[in-house]
């Protein structure tokens, strides 16, 4: 399995590297990339699009509720779409398919055991929607985010990268000014933004934090 270099900074020098051999070949590999929301999109599409040919593949049953799931594929849709000019294909949303696989973690805080796992189930349906329709590369958004893990996140995708032979863009998006341009475009384009990442304990979590906030216990 391929390595990761050491240092904070590894998992971009590795993905500059990755640039500069997809500029020498002469042509745009066709990427399957995982989004997670509009604003998590925005940069990462500004970053991908001069290089390869990317198609957003929105696969989320974590987002609770569903309410807040359709606000954000839509917006997550209509910037892929209308703005940036890529395809948006929308996985199923099950949420029962979540809870089952994060069983037995609901009492984890946020940032914790429970969220590789999440992060696991939607790789992993990215990477065999990658391999079924043959595209050349697979990765996801997720790395933007200054509140996930870069080095879950790649060890996951090199891991995902040998079981279905679809080579996975190592990367941590908010490297070289990706968060920050994230919030550019953002407000550029005035794309809805979560306050909370999305799953049931995630809001559970924001929720409290909120009311400690409020009565001045922080």
């Amino acid at each position: 399995m391929r390595k990761i270099p050491p240092g904070r900074r590894g998992a971009y020098k590795l993905f500059l590297q990755e640039i500069e051999e997809v500029k020498r070949r002469g042509y745009k590999p066709s990427l399957l990339l995982h989004s997670c929301c509009a604003p998590c999109s925005s940069s990462v599409l500004e970053q991908l699009i001069p290089y390869f040919k990317v198609t957003i593949f929105y696969f989320n049953p974590n987002i609770h509720p569903r309410r807040e799931y359709l606000t954000r594929m839509q917006e997550n849709r209509w910037f892929a779409e209308k703005i940036m000019g890529v395809e948006f294909i929308e996985g199923e949303y099950d949420p029962r398919r979540w809870f089952k696989a994060v069983k037995g973690f609901e009492n984890e805080p946020e940032g914790g055991r429970r969220c590789p796992i999440c992060y696991r189930l939607r790789m992993e349906e990215t990477a065999k929607l990658a391999k079924e329709k043959g595209f050349e590369y697979f990765t996801t958004t997720l790395s933007v985010s200054p509140h996930k893990r870069a080095d879950w996140i790649n060890q996951i995708g090199l891991e995902l990268e040998e079981k279905y032979g679809v080579r996975f863009m190592v990367a941590d998006f908010k490297k070289g000014g990706g968060y920050q341009r994230s919030l550019e475009l953002s407000k550029k384009y005035n794309l809805y933004r979560q306050t909370y990442c999305g799953c049931v304990f995630s809001l559970r979590d924001r929720r409290e934090y909120e009311r400690r906030k409020a009565q001045g216990s922080l």
